[in-house]
């Protein structure tokens, strides 16, 4: 049965004078992208979608390389927008983190509404989904935000309650039926393997 995998790129290269939607993967993210390569050397992947941040399409491309493929792109799987603060370092991103999925109706610090981010990214991805004239598995490479509030949607729970990636670094990855998008494996960091 295809499956659509959808994951989070994994570490970045963080630099407060460029903007984040261009920071690329680095070296351990690079290497964590190459397991997830390995880990996929069975299924039979026919598609490869990203966000256009430069850290998802990294990624796509790692995995174009390994697969033979393509990546397509789609501003709509990129992670919320964050533009109205730029950089914000820990702890205090987490805090507005932690404001931004507890009040998804309100604009936190002038980011995209956690509402409106979720909608973006559940029609990015049934778009995905319904649009890609393949017959294997999809993988998309998008971000751990977005991820969340997709699996709200799947999990048809409020946004904040959903099942969440875990690993600090990201390169986690959820697993759905390519068709009805139904959770076939919640969330895994790519060094626990597909476990399908």
């Amino acid at each position: 049965m295809p499956l659509l995998i959808f994951l989070t790129h994994p570490e970045v290269v963080i630099d407060p004078q460029v903007p984040i939607t261009q920071w690329p993967l680095n070296a351990v993210g690079r290497e964590r992208m190459e397991r997830f390569a390995d880990l996929l050397a069975g299924r039979n992947v026919t598609a490869l979608y990203a966000s256009t941040e430069r850290k998802a399409t990294d990624g796509a491309a790692i995995l174009g390389e390994r697969f033979g493929l393509p990546y397509g792109t789609d501003e709509d799987l990129g992670e919320n927008d964050r533009s109205a603060t730029g950089y914000i370092a820990p702890p205090e991103f987490w805090e507005v983190v932690g404001q931004f999925f507890a009040n998804p109706h309100e604009s936190i610090r002038g980011w995209e509404r956690a509402i409106d981010a979720q909608a973006r990214i559940v029609g990015a991805v049934k778009r995905v989904a319904q649009n890609d004239r393949t017959s294997g598995d999809i993988v998309i490479v998008s971000h751990g935000g977005v991820g969340a509030l997709l699996t709200a949607h799947l999990q048809r729970v409020a946004i904040g309650q959903e099942s969440r990636p875990s690993h600090p670094g990201g390169g986690c990855f959820l697993v759905l039926d390519r068709e009805s998008l139904a959770i076939r494996q919640d969330w895994r960091a790519i060094e626990d393997g597909l476990g399908l």
